[in-house]
């Protein structure tokens, strides 16, 4: 399978630009998600590999293939560009059984009637639905359609599959489990695949790697752990998994360690940062619930990064107890397995279970949007 290559693309709509200087390279047999909220520009990305929307500038090349050279005037058209691609809505054909589904792609690519059925049958195997070849698409289930629509796409042996958020019109249960037999499928055929998805959960648990976008503009690139563990930017950290935002001030900074005094609170925190930061600078420390640990009061306890707040609310949700803390004039969220915290407690984390960005004001209003906590 080959590998796909983005270089400096950018797309127009009018006088609005939507992609902004994408460049990328995704593997080959790669599971790559791009991820994001809605209006990133990641599915217009996949649209401009799939053929679907004509960039305004840029390369697109598979497997050495050039598909779009805007400075040489080369656009090839999507028919000629052996991908496979699945939508959102799943594009089924009603009025023909599954079988016919099936067969339309390869008819227009004149495959013989005995290669036709093989390919078929070989596709429909794949998914598990060789059982269910002469029924119509309104005789299945929303999570049978998805299958029928991705093995569409596999049937005539695409070079890349393209898949636009084909989960998302499943129930959470359903599309948890589809989730895992795709991860599986996909491993199995080793076709490089991308992903367009804005759900965080399904782009971890899927993804080799991913491309993290806002605004018509990548973010960051990484593996899963490297996006949910060190995003490169605190709208990455807001976006991927829930996260506390508390800005202040720098006190003293040396040797990786940085003193960090609270705007909401004034207490000070240490940080362990490889981020060159300076006394009076001022930065936003971002920490995970599940890194805070929130103990009754004790005055023996070891004074670093020990915060002292109020339970507000707490709600149990299964395999956790999550907790709205009062720290100064911030809220912050915690999660944790310790039931029945309430009135005073001590919020404590390790100084290398934050990040530390620096900034010259406060995030934005757009990643405050994100946040999931508030001041």
């Amino acid at each position: 399978m080959p590998d796909v290559v983005i270089t400096n693309l950018f797309k127009k709509f009018g006088a609005v630009t939507v992609l902004h200087e994408i460049d990328l390279t995704i593997r080959d047999g790669e599971f790559f998600t791009l991820l994001g909220p809605s209006g990133c520009g990641k599915s217009t990305t996949l649209n401009c590999v799939a053929g679907l929307e004509q960039p305004t500038g840029g390369t697109i090349s598979v497997g050495g293939t050039t598909f779009v050279d805007s400075a040489g005037r080369r656009f090839l058209p999507p028919e000629e560009r052996n991908l496979g691609m699945v939508f959102q809505s799943y594009a089924l054909w009603p009025h023909m059984t599954v079988e016919a589904n099936l067969a339309m792609p390869l008819t227009i690519r004149k495959v013989g009637k005995k290669d036709r059925q093989e390919r078929i049958a070989d596709a429909l195997e794949k998914v598990g639905l060789a059982h269910l070849k002469g029924r119509y698409p309104h005789q299945l289930s929303g999570g049978q359609q998805q299958r029928v629509a991705l093995a569409r796409a596999l049937v005539y042996s695409p070079s890349v599959l393209l898949l636009d958020e084909p989960l998302s019109n499943l129930d959470a249960k359903l599309r948890e489990q589809a989730r895992a037999w795709l991860k599986r499928l996909q491993e199995d055929l080793g076709i490089t695949t991308v992903y367009v998805t804005h759900d965080q959960d399904e782009a971890l648990a899927l993804s080799d790697r991913i491309a993290v976008m806002s605004e018509g503009r990548m973010l960051q690139v990484g593996t899963p752990y490297e996006i949910y563990e060190r995003p490169a930017a605190p709208e990455v950290a807001a976006f991927v998994g829930r996260c506390n935002f508390l800005p202040g001030q720098v006190t003293e900074s040396a040797d990786g360690h940085s003193r960090v005094r609270l705007d909401c609170s004034g207490d000070i925190v240490e940080v362990r940062s490889a981020e060159a930061v300076r006394a009076g600078q001022q930065v936003t420390i971002a920490v995970r619930p599940e890194r805070l640990e929130a103990l009754s009061v004790d005055p023996t306890a070891p004074a670093t990064n020990s915060l002292t707040t109020e339970v507000l609310t707490s709600s149990y949700v299964g395999s956790r107890y999550e907790y709205d803390l009062k720290l100064g004039n911030h809220i912050v969220q915690v999660s944790t397995s310790r039931p029945g915290l309430t009135g005073t407690v001590r919020l404590t984390f390790k100084p290398d279970e934050a990040l530390l960005y620096p900034s010259t004001v406060h995030p934005s209003e757009e990643v405050a949007d994100l946040l999931t906590v508030a001041a």
